[in-house]
C-alpha cells in the first residue's frame, strides 16, 4: 500500500482538477503505443477483451497525476503538530458518532477477523475521513499514466494489470473505479493488488464494494490486518512513561523484546500473551510521548502504512473513539 494516503483525509482541496489532461500529440501517441503493450500483457493474464477494451479505450494522459507523483510533499510536521491535527477532538467526535451507528456491524467483523473496532475506525478516519474524502481520480487512467511516465513503471504497470483483474471480477465498473491519483481506492484506500488479496464480500451480495458498502469496507480492512498477522486479543500498543536515562536508540523497529526483558530495564510493560514481543516508539523528541508497541500487531499496522505517526494515530484515534 502507498504511504501518502493520509493526504486524502487532511487535504481534500488537493483533489481539484483531478482529470487535467495532457494535450501534447507526441506524448499521446507514445501513451497509445504503451497501452498496446498493456493490452497484450492483460490478455496473457487471462483478462477478457471486453474488460480490456472497456477500460483502456479512449484513455488520455492525466498530467495532474504525474505532477502529484513527481512532487510529493514530505511532511515537516512534528509529532506534536501531527497529533494535534490528526487525533483531534473534532475527528474523535465524528468517529464516535459513526461508531455508535455501526457498533453492531463492527462487533461482527471483530468476531470474524479478530481485529478490534477501534483499529478499523482509526484507519477509516485517516484514510478517508470516514468516507468523506476517498478521492475522485479515475484509477485506470491514473495507473496507466504513471506506468507510461516510467519513473516507477514496474510498480504501476503491475497495479494496472491488477486493477483490470478487479474489473474482470465484476466488483466495480471502470467508470466507478475512483480513488487517489496513485491508484488507492475505496474508503480505506486499497491498492488494486490489495483488493485482489484482501477484499471480501461481507455483505453477501456477490460484490466486494470498497466504495459504498460499510460491511465490505470494514471486513476487508480487518481481513487485511488478520492476514498480515494480527493477533486477536492483543492491542496495538499503549502510551508509556519511560524510566530516567532510557536510551532513545532502543526505540527502533528492529528491537523487539519479551515483556520481561523490558521490565528488567525499568520499562513498565503489562502482562501479555505468549509470543507477543514489545517495541518502543518515540515519534517526537526523546523527552516527549513514548509508546509501547506490540508485535505482531504493530507490524500488521505498518504493513498497511509504515510511518509511526500514522500507526500511532490509528491506535490513539481508535482507543478514543471506542472508549
Amino acid at each position: 500500500m502507498i504511504t501518502r494516503r493520509t493526504l486524502l483525509a487532511t487535504a481534500p482541496a488537493m483533489l481539484a482538477s483531478n482529470q487535467a489532461l495532457a494535450t501534447d500529440a507526441g506524448d499521446q501517441a507514445s501513451f497509445n503505443a504503451y497501452l498496446a503493450t498493456v493490452r497484450a500483457e492483460a490478455r496473457r493474464a487471462g483478462i477478457s477483451a471486453i474488460t480490456i477494451d472497456g477500460a483502456l479505450s479512449g484513455l488520455h494522459i492525466n498530467q495532474r497525476a504525474i505532477d502529484l507523483d513527481r512532487h510529493q510533499p514530505e511532511s515537516t510536521l512534528t509529532w506534536a503538530q501531527y497529533r494535534a491535527r490528526i487525533v483531534s477532538d473534532q475527528r474523535i467526535g465524528k468517529g464516535r458518532t459513526h461508531y455508535a451507528q455501526n457498533r453492531a456491524l463492527l462487533a461482527r467483523v471483530t468476531q470474524r477477523y479478530g481485529v478490534p473496532a477501534g483499529v478499523i475506525m482509526g484507519i477509516w478516519a485517516l484514510e478517508s475521513d470516514y468516507g468523506a474524502a476517498s478521492g475522485d481520480f479515475k484509477i485506470i487512467q491514473c495507473l496507466a499514466t504513471l506506468a507510461w511516465e516510467g519513473r516507477r513503471r514496474a510498480f504501476f504497470q503491475s497495479e494496472l494489470i491488477d486493477a483490470l483483474k478487479v474489473l474482470e471480477r465484476g466488483d466495480v465498473s471502470a467508470a466507478n473505479m475512483i480513488g487517489s491519483y496513485a491508484g488507492a481506492m475505496g474508503q480505506t484506500q486499497f491498492m488494486p493488488d490489495s483488493v485482489l488479496k484482501y477484499a471480501v464480500d461481507f455483505e453477501g451480495n456477490g460484490k466486494r464494494d470498497l466504495w459504498h458498502s460499510l460491511p465490505d469496507i470494514f471486513a476487508s480492512t480487518a481481513n487485511y490486518l488478520m492476514k498480515e498477522g494480527w493477533l486477536a486479543g492483543v492491542p496495538w500498543g499503549q502510551a508509556v512513561r519511560l524510566p530516567a536515562g532510557f536510551n532513545p536508540k532502543m526505540a527502533d523497529h528492529s528491537i523487539r523484546k519479551p515483556a520481561a526483558e523490558w521490565r528488567a530495564m525499568g520499562v513498565p510493560v503489562p502482562s501479555l500473551p505468549d509470543g507477543v514481543t514489545v517495541g518502543v516508539a518515540l515519534p517526537g523528541k526523546p523527552d516527549e510521548e513514548a509508546f509501547l508497541v506490540y508485535y505482531p500487531n504493530y507490524k500488521a499496522l505498518r504493513s498497511y502504512n509504515p510511518p509511526d505517526k500514522y500507526c500511532l494515530s490509528v491506535g490513539l484515534l481508535g482507543d478514543a473513539i471506542t472508549a
